[in-house]
Formats: C-alpha cells, structure tokens, sequence
C-alpha cells in the first residue's frame, strides 16, 4: 500500500472518473470516495420527497438531517441514505438530469465539502468529482483533470445504462453530457476547471485499465521525490 497520497480526480460528465478512481484506489489499497454519488444521493431523496430542486435552503436543510454513507460492497461502494441502500437508484436519468441543480446550490455545496473533507483526512485517498482539485481537496498530492469527447462519454453511459437495463438513445444522451457540460461549467458555486496544478488525461482513446495505470504511475512517481 502507498501511503499517504490524496489524489482527487476532476473531469466533466460520463467521462469515466467514478470507474477509473475505483480501480485506482484498488491498485494503491487506498479508499475510494465517490463524490458524485454523494450529490445524487441528495437529489434522489430530494425527488422521492418532492423537494423542489431549485430551492437551495430546502435542499441544504434536507442535506443536514439526511445520514448518507458511503460503504464497501461486494460491487466495490454502496450509497446508504439513512440506511436505505440507494446504489441503483441514484444513477436514473432524472436523477442524473436533476443532479447538475441541485449540485449548484451555495448551500448544498458548503455542507456536502465539509463531508468530503472529513471522509478525506485518512491517508491514502482517491475522490473524484467536479471540484475535488480546485475546492475540496486544494492542497492533495496528485490531481488529475480526466476529459474524453462527447461522442466517447455518451457511448461509456451507454453502455453503463445497458447494464443496468436503462434503454437511453445514444443521441440523446450526447445531448444530455453537453447540456450538463454547459452547466457544470457555467455555474457561480465552484464551477467544473482545471486546477492550475492539475494533470490533463484525454482517455478518448485509452481503456479503463490504461487510464488506471497511468494514475497509479503517476501517484508512485510522487512518492519517489
């Protein structure tokens, strides 16, 4: 185990962060946090109680009194709200076409870093997300900034939809990634960027286990200096 790294993982939509940072922290024995998870688990609770998503004192208020866990499962991490495992769920399409609102919101934001933060301060971290480089995790070891065109992140949902039997047009989701491209980048509470300090990694044309392996290299290669 390589010890004492935290490597935050930023990049836009479906470009395959979540899949990468889990196979990385198996590489390094490190703890893998799914940042994204977290905030869709926010937005399924919120639509299952009717919650208008706009509101961000509700939402920040229903974040308050809401226990959300991230645990080891036997498919790798299980989001827990209030004790209802919420894994599968959370990844639908009106929750993935809420997620974006819901995540902008000041309120929302600030309690869910402090969450981060505290899930953070172990040795050996790996957290993907929208700002993990640039907001949550500022000062960590390694920073990767993952991109890939539209047309190869709508074809990864794809075929991630598949598999969990949602039947999305391809099409429609390439309208979905710009969409959510446009307002992950664009809106006023720490918006989707490169950190200054960041890596840049197109994996348009790498494999899952290339871009994995790189970032593993890449973690060592810190450790060496």
């Amino acid at each position: 185990m390589l010890k004492g790294l935290n490597i935050a993982i930023d990049g836009p939509a479906a470009a395959g962060k979540s899949t990468i940072a889990k196979i990385t922290a198996e590489k390094l024995q490190y703890t893998y946090i799914d940042t994204g998870a977290m905030y869709r688990a926010l937005t399924y609770k919120a639509l299952e109680e009717r919650i208008d998503i706009s509101n961000g004192k509700a939402l920040g208020e229903l974040l308050a009194k809401t226990n959300l866990l991230l645990v080891p499962s036997k498919n790798g991490q299980a989001v827990l709200i209030d004790g209802k495992d919420v894994s599968e769920a959370i990844r639908t399409s009106e929750v993935t076409n809420a997620v974006s609102e819901v995540a902008a919101h000041q309120a929302v934001r600030t309690l869910m870093v402090e969450k981060q933060r505290q899930l953070g301060e172990g040795t050996g971290v790996v957290m993907d997300g929208r700002d993990i480089g640039t907001h949550v995790l500022p000062n960590a070891d390694l920073k990767i900034f993952m991109t890939a065109s539209v047309e190869e992140r709508a074809l990864r949902r794809y075929a991630e939809n598949q598999t969990r039997g949602i039947d999305t047009p391809l099409a429609e989701l390439q309208q979905e990634i710009r969409e959510r491209d446009e307002a992950d980048s664009n809106r006023k509470v720490s918006p989707l960027k490169q950190a200054e300090d960041a890596i840049l990694l197109d994996t348009t044309s790498m494999t899952i286990e290339e871009v994995a392996d790189e970032i593993s290299r890449l973690a060592k290669e810190r450790l060496e200096r």
